[in-house]
Order: structure tokens, then sequence, then C-alpha cells
């Protein structure tokens, strides 16, 4: 079987002449763990490695969109939601959406805007009730001058396209494009970016005992596969950024493990988005029940995200990881952003 290259990630000052850069990032790395469905995961320099390998372990990744990939880039969260997990019903009115909106765009690279929820348990919500719920928002930040990229957070075609519409410049898909067999075409025929987010099952259903083989390489093995569909659909490869999402059809553990060795995905040779942000394991690690108090648990995780080379942060609390960003960036890199 396979092997799966892992870069080490590492941000230290202390950089070695050889080391190469980790998916055009800051980080760096010189060697590889080598992980296998059958052997115990060894580690080698970079010396061993083919070069094919190496190249595609360390390039820097086209723009997404209009947006360059480095520094790292934060995407604020704005749920139009009754029922989020976090934060539903806050900004269910358009006029608290739109607000929202525009206190995120002073710390944010881009806003990520959905009308449904897909917390554990969610159920699902019509189309005109989420296009309802989304396009008009989405209108009313154009129209207002807002020129962040916006992406529409739906697995449902007719939603993505009201919302493209509307001013929408992406898709972030929680299915991968598994939902709804119109997505993939649509997203070509648009020629617009997608995030390729992993999940199982339903939000109904995602959570009922989850069970992998091995989690990190059963996740890497799915968007894989839903890379090349996306692919054979005429979505061009500069257009695809991939998700491991954590907390959708996962248990405590497996979100462990995918953070833990988290840089295993830069071998798909695609921007890399992590979501994390207030979810229940950090909850439950940081003895936290309210979710909206899980800020602190959230910046860790995401600076931890960044330290090991992904290229965007998916957060709820946009000025305190732009904060913490800055100070990763400035002690990491020597120099203040």
């Amino acid at each position: 079987m396979a092997d799966y290259l892992r870069p080490i990630a590492m941000s230290d000052p202390a950089r070695p002449e050889s080391a190469l850069p980790l998916a055009g990032g800051s980080c760096w790395f010189d060697r590889v763990e080598i992980l296998s469905r059958t052997t115990v995961p060894r580690v080698v320099g970079i010396a061993d490695v083919p070069k094919a390998d190496l190249a595609r372990l360390s390039a820097a990744r086209p723009n997404f969109g209009r947006l360059a990939m480095t520094p790292p880039r934060i995407m604020g969260i704005l749920n139009i939601t009754p029922d989020s997990f976090s934060d539903g019903g806050l900004f269910l009115r358009p006029e608290a959406a739109v607000m929202r909106a525009r206190l995120m765009a002073a710390g944010a690279d881009m806003i990520d805007i959905g009308g449904e929820s897909t917390r554990p348990g969610a159920v699902e919500v019509e189309i005109a009730e989420e296009i309802t719920r989304t396009a008009p928002v989405i209108a009313a930040l154009r129209e207002g001058g807002l020129d962040l990229p916006l992406s529409i957070d739906t697995r449902k075609a007719a939603v993505a396209q009201a919302a493209l519409q509307a001013g929408a410049s992406w898709v972030n898909d929680v299915t991968a494009l598994r939902f709804d067999t119109a997505m993939a075409g649509l997203v070509a025929a648009q020629n617009v970016p997608v995030i390729l987010m992993h999940s199982i099952e339903t939000p109904a259903t995602m959570q009922a005992d989850p069970v992998y083989d091995d989690v990190l390489l059963d996740v890497y093995d799915a968007l894989a596969s839903r890379v090349a569909m996306a692919e054979a659909a005429g979505i061009g490869r500069a257009n695809i950024a991939i998700d491991p999402g954590i907390g959708f059809g996962k248990t405590l553990a497996h979100n462990l493990a995918l953070l833990q060795r988290l840089s295993l995905f830069h071998n798909l040779g695609l921007p890399v988005l992590l979501g994390a942000s207030r979810k229940r394991f950090i909850g439950t690690i940081g003895h936290e029940a309210e979710a909206a108090r899980r800020m602190p648990g959230s910046l860790a995780v995401a600076l931890w995200g960044v330290s090991q080379g992904v290229h965007m942060i998916r957060v709820h609390d946009v000025a305190e990881t732009r904060q913490a960003l800055s100070l990763w960036q400035a002690t990491t890199q020597g120099a203040t952003l």
C-alpha cells in the first residue's frame, strides 16, 4: 500500500540551510514522517525523499480566488441561523448580520456566510429559507462597498448559485460536493473557488458513533478522492482548497489525532483550511460548557494550525485571533506586521 508523507513543521529561527519552506509559507521542514497502514511510522531526512514529493510539499500554493495564501489568512464566521451551536440567533436579522460582517471585516481576510446550521444534530433547512437568510445579506454587503472575499457556506447548489449572483466569491461545502450532485457542475461552470471539507453522514447523524480504521489516513484518502472527483467535474485545481473537518463526524480522540499530524494534508498540494473555533472538544478539554466562552482554547488550536502551515483559519473571534496571529508572526519571524 502507498506511503503517506507528513512534513514535520518547524518555525524555529535556527533554520538549516537545507530546509525547505512548508507549502510556501514561513514554516519549514527538513524531515518527513512516513506513515503507512501496514508499518510503524518512521522519520527520514529530506535527502531521502523523492524530489517530486518535496516539490509538492514545499511549493507555494496559488492564490485562492484573488487572495494570496501567505501569510496565514483569517476567515470570519457569520452564522445567519437560529440554531448554530455557538451564536445561533444573534445575527438572524439582516441588519445584525450586516453589522457583524462589517465589524469582522476590520480583522478578517474573508467572511464565511451560512444560513443552515451544521452542528451535530441539526436538521436540514429548506432551500428557499436558506437563500432568504443569506443572499440579501451578501447583496447588502456588496452594495455597501465591502470588498473582502465572501464565501457561502452551503451544501446546496441552488443556495450557492443565489449567493454567487448576490456577490459571493467562493463556495464552502461541508460535504465536499457529496450532498447535492449539482454543486460540482455549478462550481465548475462559475469558475469559482471551492473548499472541500471532510464529513460523514449528515449533521443529524454524523456524531452517532463515528468509526474509522485510521482517522488520519481515512480522512486524507477521502479528501484525495473528493479532489479527484472535483477535477473530473471540471473544477480547476487552483480553485480547490481542503479542510479536514474537525468536529464533523469525529470524536475527541479523532479530532486530536487529526490536529497532531495536521501537516499531512499538505501532501495533497492544496491550500489547507482549519476550522475548530469554539467546538465541543475545546470545551471538553478546557472545561468550558458554554461555547461562546471557548475563545482561549480556540486561539490555542488556531495557532497550532498556523504552526503546522495551514493557510486559512476559520474563527468566530476575529479580532482576538488577529492579535494572537500578529504576536505569533512577530515571535517566529522577528518582525511586526
